[in-house]
């Protein structure tokens, strides 16, 4: 694909404040250098993508389907955040790299798939010690021979694709659009009727890949369990460095975990949230420059991405000393027991929203023994009322697989208006928030928030909890948290 860039640098991969070479220079740059290959192999989940697509061939016979996976994102002047490949396109092809497009066009039995990649940078080129793309900057990329032989998929140089574009029929062609607004461009839109914003062709597309993404097989579960089991050692590295005596700063928090993250995964699957005290209220607290307090509780709401791009999403609460005082043990035990009866009703033709409603009438009944409710229990329940939700704020559930709120672009009837099904995996996560500026609460609980939050597979004969490593119940967090700051800091290895 003919490279193009939009914020006004060369588009080349030089840099306005590279230096000019002299000839002499870049004679001697471009000999006696040895020819390498990278020893690859057929990746073990080739197959599970394989079957994903071949579901997303026969949801589209006869049309050609292109979906992107992005391209680096500019944080400042000339730095890139980290590349993240887009998820539906991962979920595909299992391939990393960023400005790759997956093509899949029709054989009259299927699909004959196609990965565009921008390959090796030749040596027959300046590009190896000129670009930004270059080996040199970057490391070696693979040839279009061993990403092939890695993914079991066809690949062509990504130069190629501005030509295979402009051969598509928009009416017989579907894109995966806001990833790469070249492939957007290149593809013009069918004159037809639009769905938020796009062709409703191309939303049809993001809608079926959300839906696939639903029913985890058994190599997702594994993926989800191995990012699990690595926030369970991130959250163990937390509290065995938090005090109890005195206070440290949530940021300190955030990156012991992030240590962990990037060790054993691939990074955070989310902006950590580490809330000590009153920040616990603040349910997207990711500015984390409080500090903790022995007498206060601290909400870390963290999860690790995998190598693989599966992410856990777990929240504990703890005592900063080491105990809850009877108050704040009265609002966590309310918490869990609205988790758990969320848990307990998780099983295959349940209701999505029967999750919510069952974990927030625990609440109630809570915040009415608190003698906060200004109506009864059910009253409170009532669609026309919900006067709960100013403690409790936020839904309970979300999907979770390759992105941390998975299938967001499934239909309501499929999700949030659906039934859940064997192979979903589910967060259950209530909380009770009393902000400190709550005048309708008593003072002794204003800044008190918690929030219980577990990864939950759902199986034919109910719910497995993919996170219970962690203790939940007040007395086993106590237990815990004693336990791993007698245990002492340690190093991720």
């Amino acid at each position: 694909m003919a490279e193009e860039r939009t914020d006004g640098k060369p588009a080349d991969g030089t840099e306005s404040h590279d230096p000019d070479f002299p000839e002499a220079f870049l004679s001697f740059m471009r000999q006696g250098w040895r020819d390498t290959s990278l020893p690859v192999g057929p990746r073990p989940e080739v197959p599970h993508h394989a079957k994903r697509r071949a579901a997303l061939s026969a949801a589209f016979p006869g049309e050609t389907l292109v979906i992107p996976t992005g391209t680096e994102k500019v944080r400042a002047n000339d730095t890139d955040h980290p590349f993240r490949p887009g998820s539906d396109f991962a979920y595909l092809t299992g391939d990393h790299d960023p400005d790759s497009v997956l093509v899949l066009r029709p054989n009259g039995s299927g699909h004959d798939a196609t990965l565009y990649m921008r390959p090796r940078s030749s040596r027959e080129t300046d590009e190896f010690f000129r670009s930004r793309h270059g080996e040199l900057w970057v490391g070696r990329r693979h040839t279009l021979a061993e990403k092939s032989t890695e993914l079991g998929l066809p690949t062509e140089d990504l130069s190629t694709l501005d030509g295979a574009l402009a051969r598509m029929a928009p009416g017989r062609t579907r894109v995966l659009r806001g990833f790469d607004h070249r492939v957007d461009a290149a593809v013009r839109p069918w004159d037809g009727p639009r769905e938020e914003g796009q062709p409703a062709r191309d939303r049809e597309l993001a809608i079926t890949i959300a839906e696939l993404k639903l029913v985890k097989d058994e190599w997702e579960v594994a993926q989800l369990q191995d990012a699990v089991d690595a926030t369970v050692r991130g959250f163990e590295d937390v509290a065995r460095v938090l005090p109890a005596d005195r206070g440290v700063s949530e940021r300190l928090l955030e990156g012991i975990f992030a240590l962990r993250a990037r060790h054993d995964g691939n990074d955070v699957g989310y902006s950590s949230i580490v809330g000590g005290g009153e920040h616990a209220t603040i349910l997207h607290w990711v500015h984390n420059h409080g500090a903790t307090r022995p007498g206060e509780l601290l909400l870390m709401d963290m999860g690790v991405e995998n190598r693989n791009l599966y992410t856990a999403d777990v929240t504990r609460v703890l005592p900063v000393d080491g105990r809850f005082t009877p108050l704040q043990r009265q609002v966590y035990d309310a918490v869990y027991a609205a988790q758990q009866a969320g848990i307990d009703a998780i099983r295959p033709g349940v209701g999505f929203r029967e999750v919510h409603l069952t974990s927030m009438r625990v609440l109630a009944e809570a915040l009415k023994d608190l003698g906060l409710l200004p109506v009864g229990v059910d009253e409170a329940m009532d669609p026309a009322s919900t006067v709960y939700r100013r403690w409790t704020l936020h839904g309970t559930s979300h999907m979770l697989g390759i992105d941390v709120h998975d299938c967001a672009n499934a239909r309501k009837e499929k999700y949030r208006d659906g039934q859940l099904g064997e192979g979903y995996v589910l967060t259950v996560e209530p909380g009770l928030y009393f902000q400190p500026e709550d005048e309708l609460v008593p003072e002794e609980l204003r800044g008190i928030g918690v929030r219980i939050e577990d990864d939950i597979l759902v199986t034919a004969t109910g719910a497995v909890n993919l996170s219970a490593g962690l203790p939940r119940r007040s007395d086993e967090v106590e237990t815990w948290l004693a336990a791993q700051r007698e245990a002492g800091p340690r190093l991720p290895g």
